[in-house]
């Protein structure tokens, strides 16, 4: 099946593609410059903003942190083409190197390598993978400065909240690194007295990973570290918007100890990439992460070699707030999960509704909180919010906005494009928001909190499930009763209680209905890269006739038993 362009762009939709393919005149567009501000206060800042990325982005490359090239079977490699991407800083519009733009051909040697690597890996004790990838770990750790000056330089996030996701990603290794010694079969009780039954769990193959630009590391660490911890070897996907970082962490994987063909990664033709994952024999697992409209192709193109498949999608997260919430930390709740990233994560709150005791103060006090929100380049002191990835996310944010005013909506805080220009949008606070609306309908991925009104507990429920997404969700009560009840009334694969952010290792990650299929994260993140292998024993003559018993539970028989099942399990 071939895949639509809205792979290349994950989760924004509209007429991404070569727009992000190019880095062309997006980023200093006439459009763009109408919401340039005049004054030079702002000129001035632009400018220094423009000489601390150049000057990080020139650290890094020396420093030889900025690798520009893929990765297959152990060596760093161009596309066979010649044809390279340019990857650009969505905080200056400015280049900061270009990738190779791969396609098929290379994606098929990837997975060769990857599949060659298996025998190899998938061999190794349980004891060496892990201690492979606790130095992988320790490199991060060691590393996560610079890790997390490359991810704000190429997705613009805060640089004190790239560090942040540095330590998050790194934790998805620690923690299967712990968990690739606890990979343990099962004895089951047989149904004829002269059978023993087992099951063994064992390594799926080789795994195709796609992953999306919103956060570079975690979602690879996220996927790849059971992965290999399980015993699989792995082809990554990054997206073509922010490769740089998964290449730096493919680097310090090599410099773990990972042998070469473990870890392999490809960038560039999404389609054709994407294609010959889904096309090959030898790939026995794709693992996405992305749009619902991307995760449905790559399903239905998985069908032809019938592959696993694992999808964490789109979401569409309420907020609910009722009148017994406490206010302070409703708010700190709130703005943890709506503005962290700019918006722009798939467990973002979607929809704040709010019960009408506490509207009118709810909003108020939101709005107030957001306007004093600092907006700009993430290497900025005290900025909190970056830019949008790109202008198709701006814009689309732009048109749900207008969606939502044209229908009724009032912008509290916010509302446009920010004097900063390029990507740069305010956050925004909208009240008087009604369910038909776009905005209730779309994941916004935008600085953009909606604020819907509701009477009763029944009414918050019942708006919370009107939507084919079910990732994530937050409800803030101070009543245990209620907490309980409406936690498990909502249809979502995870409900925050009193609390923004659900994500952590150690617990499971995924959604329901249309949000995905599987989970990441904490030891269920581990069945998802295995296969149960069934094993019926007769035991062999010799311990049948032994007299002691005609059983293999005693005596000599249970001895040749017990060896026979180790050389079986060896």
């Amino acid at each position: 099946m071939t895949l639509a362009v809205h792979m290349r762009c994950q989760r924004v939709r509209v007429g991404v593609g070569m727009a992000l393919r190019h880095c062309t005149g997006n980023f200093l567009s006439p459009r763009r410059s109408a919401y340039m501000t005049p004054h030079s206060s702002m000129s001035i800042f632009s400018r220094q903003m423009n000489m601390e990325a150049q000057s990080v982005a020139a650290h890094l490359n020396s420093s030889g942190f900025i690798r520009s090239q893929g990765l297959i079977g152990g060596k760093w490699t161009d596309a066979y083409d010649g044809k390279t991407i340019k990857v650009c800083n969505p905080a200056t519009g400015e280049v900061i190197t270009n990738v190779p733009c791969m396609g098929g051909k290379e994606t098929n040697d990837a997975i060769a390598s990857a599949y060659d690597a298996f025998v190899s890996w998938s061999k190794l004790t349980a004891a060496d993978r892990s201690k492979c990838l606790r130095k992988w770990y320790d490199l991060i750790l060691a590393h996560k400065e610079e890790l997390g000056q490359l991810m704000t330089l190429e997705q613009g996030k805060p640089l004190k909240e790239a560090i942040g996701e540095v330590s998050y990603g790194a934790s998805f290794i620690e923690f299967y690194a712990e968990e690739a010694k606890r990979v343990y079969g099962d004895i089951i009780p047989a149904t004829l007295p002269d059978r023993r039954l087992f099951v063994l769990k064992q390594p799926v193959g080789v795994v195709g990973a796609i992953t999306p630009w919103n956060f570079p590391l975690a979602m690879i660490t996220r996927k790849v570290a059971p992965a290999l911890a399980c015993g699989c070897t792995v082809v990554i996907k990054p997206s073509e918007l922010t490769p740089l970082t998964a290449l730096a962490a493919a680097d310090l994987s090599i410099q773990a100890g990972i042998p070469p063909g473990v870890l392999n990664v490809v960038m560039g033709n999404a389609v054709d990439i994407g294609d010959a994952l889904l096309a090959s024999q030898q790939v026995r697992k794709i693992t996405f992460t992305g749009s619902t409209a991307v995760g449905k192709k790559l399903m239905a193109g998985a069908a032809a070699t019938v592959k696993k498949v694992s999808l964490e999608l789109g979401g569409n997260a309420p907020c609910i707030i009722f009148d017994d919430a406490d206010l302070e930390v409703a708010l700190k709740g709130t703005l943890a999960t709506k503005f962290r990233n700019s918006g722009q994560t798939c467990v973002c709150a979607n929809r704040v509704l709010v019960q009408e005791g506490i509207y009118e103060k709810f909003a108020n006090a939101l709005s107030s909180a957001v306007q004093s929100m600092k907006v700009g380049d993430g290497f900025g002191e005290g900025v909190v919010q970056g830019p949008l990835i790109n202008d198709a996310a701006v814009q689309k944010v732009e048109s749900l906005v207008q969606d939502a005013i044209s229908k009724g909506a009032k912008v509290l805080v916010g509302g446009k494009r920010h004097g900063l220009g390029l990507t740069f949008y305010e956050p925004t606070v909208m009240a008087d928001v009604k369910g038909e609306m776009l905005i209730s309908r779309e994941e916004v991925f935008g600085p953009v909190a909606p604020i819907q009104k509701f009477k009763t507990e029944e009414e918050a429920i019942r708006l919370a499930n009107d939507t084919n997404a079910g990732l994530a969700a937050y409800i803030f009560t101070t009543n245990v009763q209620r907490s309980w009840r409406v936690t498990e009334a909502l249809e979502y694969g995870m409900v925050g209680v009193n609390e923004g952010l659900v994500s952590t290792e150690v617990a499971p990650f995924g959604g329901v209905k249309q949000s995905g299929l599987g989970r990441e994260g904490s030891k269920y993140g581990m069945d998802e890269f295995l296969e149960a292998k069934g094993l019926v024993q007769l035991p062999s003559p010799f311990a049948m006739t032994s007299s002691k018993s005609s059983f293999p539970c005693g005596g000599r028989g249970a001895s040749i038993f017990c060896v026979s099942l180790l050389l079986l399990l060896s």
